[in-house]
């Protein structure tokens, strides 16, 4: 089943037919245990559509903040070594890699995430920009996974490189987070053969390609999330980020006008058009 917001209303599809409802409060409806079961008992109260709804999605988040993971796919772990090398900071990051404790950061509040179809910001005092694409979870207040979603993690590697304690301004700032198109649910875990697929394209050419299985992830996801939860309430839940190992060369980074398409298994594409907040 997947969960679509829109303007007013809520979307979803299952077995092909779609199903409208207008609902008054987002993170009424989303926070909850078992949120699959409930909307299936709840389908008599939809209204069944002919066709797709024309109305554009948005991001699937009402005040949740985002937090995200990091260092946790081999690939990342060599990448932020590689960045912060110079800076003497490289051995964290294997260390992290290795520890019990997995790197856990605030990502972004609902006002700083975009959707499907919007822009993504690289930052003005960065030189070295690039995505991050991420199976992201719906956790409820309660501490339960109730659905996924695509996460863009967008991030400056010149700020953080230089120093690993400049992390919070490499990560977070105005549109560094997209998450979409929807919220996919299901009775059972997402299966942990899903692909996670990015490209990137320049002036229509395709620049970047990338694919990799989540079942490469070094932790699980409810290790993850049970160290989130230790010290931390989330009233209308939260969503989190579980990390990238799809990481461009080097010797790239990103444009204005570069369009970001991320594919997951069983969710959907979530695509982002890059942009630079105005003067």
């Amino acid at each position: 089943m997947k969960l679509f917001k829109s303007h007013n209303r809520i979307a979803y599809i299952q077995h092909l037919h779609w199903y409208s409802k207008s609902i008054p409060d987002w993170d009424e409806l989303i926070n909850r245990t078992n949120l699959y079961n409930f909307l299936i008992g709840d389908l008599a109260n939809w209204t069944q559509l002919d066709d797709k709804p024309v109305d554009d999605f948005l991001a699937p988040i009402g005040s949740q903040e985002v937090w995200a993971a990091g260092v946790t796919y081999l690939r990342s772990k060599i990448a932020r070594m590689e960045e912060a090398e110079s800076a003497g900071g490289g051995d964290f990051y294997d260390k992290v890699y290795n520890a019990d404790r997995p790197e856990l950061f605030f990502k972004s509040t609902p006002y700083r995430t975009v959707g499907p179809n919007q822009s993504v910001f690289i930052r003005r005092d960065s030189t070295w920009n690039v995505p991050e694409p991420e199976l992201t979870l719906f956790i409820s207040a309660e501490g339960t996974i109730e659905g996924y979603t695509i996460g863009n993690d967008m991030s400056s590697r010149s700020i953080e490189g230089e120093n690993p304690l400049y992390l919070p301004q490499a990560k977070s700032y105005d549109r560094s987070a997209s998450i979409g198109p929807c919220l996919y649910l299901s009775p059972v875990p997402i299966s942990l053969s899903s692909k996670i697929v990015m490209s990137i394209h320049r002036r229509g050419d395709q620049i970047y390609h990338g694919s990799v299985a989540i079942n490469q992830m070094k932790r699980s996801l409810n290790e993850l999330v049970s160290y989130l939860y230790r010290e931390c309430s989330f009233p209308v839940g939260c969503f989190l980020m579980t990390g990238t190992c799809l990481v461009p060369e080097d010797d790239f980074t990103l444009e204005v006008d570069d369009v970001i398409k991320i594919s997951i298994d069983r969710i959907g594409e979530l695509i982002n058009t890059v942009g630079i907040k105005p003067d």
